[in-house]
C-alpha cells in the first residue's frame, strides 16, 4: 500500500467513523517489514521475516473516548469494524477532557529531510544479511579461548505511515532502522563466573553501522575486561557514567517530567517549573530535528508540530511532557506528551580525559536492575564498571549499588563530555544521545 492509498483509506475510515456517530477520529495506518537473522556459536539460530499492516483508530464520542486497532485493512472489513467501535465508545463514562489537539497545534510543521529513510534499504539481499550476522559471530569467536558462547545478529526494518485526523491533520512519515551487534560471555578463572559483554548499534542509514570486525572486538573486549571483577567498600566514589550508560539515569527523569504524573501528583518535580533542580553543567534539549537522528520527527503522536524544546536549563527545569488531555486537566498548555532526541549541551572532552583527571571513583559500564520512585525522587541501581584510581583502571567492579535521590545527584554532575553516543540507547519512548557524565561524591553500596 503507497502514500496516496493509505491517505485514501484514513480519510475513509474518518468518514465512517463520523456517519456511525462519532464526533472527532483521528486513523493511523501503518505498514512494516522487519528482518532478524541471529547466529549462536557459529550456527544460524534464526531467520525471521514479518510484515505487517494496521489500522489504528481513536474515537470521541459524546465526551467519550475509546481506542482500536486492527490488522485487517480491507474496506469491507473495515466498514463493520469501525461501526462497532464507536458503537462500543457510547457505552463508556463520559471523559470531557478527551479531545483532538486544536488545529493550532497542527501549524508550523518544518518541511524539512530529517534523513531518516534510506534508500539503500532495498539493495539488501538475504545473503547479505546472514553474512554480515556470520561475519560478527567469526570474528567475536576467534578473538580469544576464554570465550564461552557468541551470540550475534543482524537486523533491519522498514516502515511507513500516514495519519489523518478529522480536525485538519494530515501526515505521513517513512523510516528504516538497521541493526548488528554481539553478546559475549568469556570464562573468568579467578571467580568462577561467566562475564558477558555486548556491542550492538542501531542506526537509520546502513553506512552509519560500524563495520562487523568492530562490533565484534568491541563486544569481546567489554565481556574480557570484566573478569575478576569484584567489590568494593561502601562509600563516597567520584563517578563516570560511560556514554552509552546514562540513558537508565535519564529515563528515570522522564516519568516524573510527564503529564500524567504531575496530574497524579506522583511526580518530585511538580510546582518545580522554573525552579533549579539540578548542576549548571546540566542542560538537556528534547530535539526532533537532529539529522539522521532516532528520535526526529516533523509531528508527535497527536499530530501536533515538533518543536526544539529546553527541558533544563543550566539546571533549571524549562519544561514538562505535557499531551492534550493532561494539558486540559491540568490548565497547561499542551508541549508533545512524549519525547524526540534528548540531547545534551555537550562539553569538549573525552572519557579518557576524564578519567585521568578522577582520584579515586568508578566509571559506571552498565546498570544490573534497580529502580526509582517518580513520587519521591528516590533511586536504586546496581552497577558493573570499573575502579580508577590516580586516573588509572584497576579493577572491574560488580555487585555494587548506587542510591540516593535524583534531585540530589543531578546536582553532583560536574562534567559533561564531548562524546555523545551517536548509536543512541534506544527505548519505546525515548531516545538518547548522551555522552559521558562525571559526578561527584556518589554512594555506593559494596563490601
Amino acid at each position: 500500500m503507497n502514500k496516496r492509498q493509505r491517505l485514501e483509506l484514513a480519510h475513509w475510515a474518518v468518514s465512517q467513523a463520523q456517519k456511525s456517530g462519532a464526533d472527532e477520529v483521528a486513523v493511523d495506518i501503518s505498514n512494516s517489514r522487519d528482518i532478524e537473522v541471529e547466529f549462536r556459536d557459529g550456527k544460524l539460530e534464526q531467520l525471521k521475516e514479518s510484515t505487517q499492516n494496521s489500522l489504528s483508530l481513536s474515537i470521541y464520542a459524546n465526551k467519550r473516548y475509546s481506542s482500536h486497532s486492527t490488522n485487517d485493512i480491507r474496506k469491507e472489513s473495515l466498514g463493520r469494524f469501525i461501526e462497532e467501535a464507536v458503537g462500543m465508545t457510547k457505552y463508556l463514562n463520559e471523559d470531557p477532557f478527551r479531545s483532538l489537539p486544536d488545529p493550532k497545534y497542527y501549524q508550523g510543521q518544518k518541511e524539512i529531510d530529517l534523513h531518516i529513510n534510506d534508500s539503500y534499504y532495498e539493495k539488501i539481499t538475504s545473503e547479505k544479511r546472514v553474512k554480515i550476522a556470520g561475519e560478527i559471530e567469526k570474528i567475536a569467536s576467534a578473538q580469544s579461548d576464554k570465550i564461552i558462547s557468541c551470540t550475534s545478529g543482524y537486523s533491519d526494518t522498514y516502515f511507513e505511515a500516514t495519519k489523518v485526523n478529522s480536525n485538519g491533520f494530515e501526515g505521513n512519515r517513512r523510516s528504516t532502522y538497521f541493526s548488528a551487534g554481539a553478546e559475549v560471555s568469556v570464562k573468568d578463572d579467578i571467580t568462577g563466573g561467566r562475564p558477558e559483554g555486548w556491542d550492538w548499534r542501531t542506526a537509520h542509514f546502513y553506512k552509519d553501522l560500524p563495520s562487523e570486525e568492530t562490533l565484534a572486538k568491541k563486544a569481546v573486549k567489554r565481556a574480557l575486561q570484566r573478569i575478576g571483577q569484584t567489590k568494593l567498600e561502601s562509600g563516597l566514589y567520584d563517578m563516570i557514567i560511560e556514554n552509552r550508560s546514562g540513558w537508565r539515569l535519564f529515563y528515570s527523569l522522564y516519568t516524573p517530567l510527564q503529564g500524567s504524573s504531575l496530574q497524579q501528583k506522583s511526580s518530585f518535580l511538580e510546582g518545580k517549573l522554573g525552579q533549579k533542580i539540578g548542576s549548571d553543567k546540566l542542560t538537556v534539549i528534547d530535539d526532533p530535528f537532529v539529522e539522521f537522528g532516532l528520535g526526529s520527527r516533523l509531528f508527535d503522536g497527536e499530530g501536533m508540530a515538533t518543536k526544539r524544546r529546553v527541558i533544563l536549563d543550566k539546571g533549571v527545569l524549562k519544561s514538562y511532557y505535557i499531551d492534550t488531555y493532561y494539558g486540559k486537566k491540568l490548565g497547561m498548555e499542551p508541549t508533545s506528551g512524549s519525547a524526540t532526541n534528548v540531547v545534551l549541551d555537550y562539553g569538549k572532552r573525552s572519557l579518557d580525559d576524564m578519567i585521568k583527571d578522577m582520584k579515586k571513583g568508578i566509571l559506571v559500564t552498565g546498570f544490573l536492575g534497580g529502580n526509582s520512585n517518580s513520587t519521591t525522587g528516590d533511586f536504586s541501581f546496581g552497577i558493573t564498571g570499573m575502579y580508577i584510581e590516580n586516573g588509572k583502571i584497576v579493577k572491574p567492579v560488580s555487585e555494587m549499588n548506587i542510591s540516593g535521590n535524583l534531585a540530589d545527584l543531578l546536582n553532583q554532575l560536574t562534567e559533561v563530555g564531548g562524546d555523545p553516543y551517536i548509536y543512541s540507547s534506544w527505548l519505546p519512548s525515548m531516545y538518547f544521545r548522551l555522552p559521558s557524565m562525571y559526578f561527584k561524591d556518589v554512594q555506593f553500596s559494596g563490601i
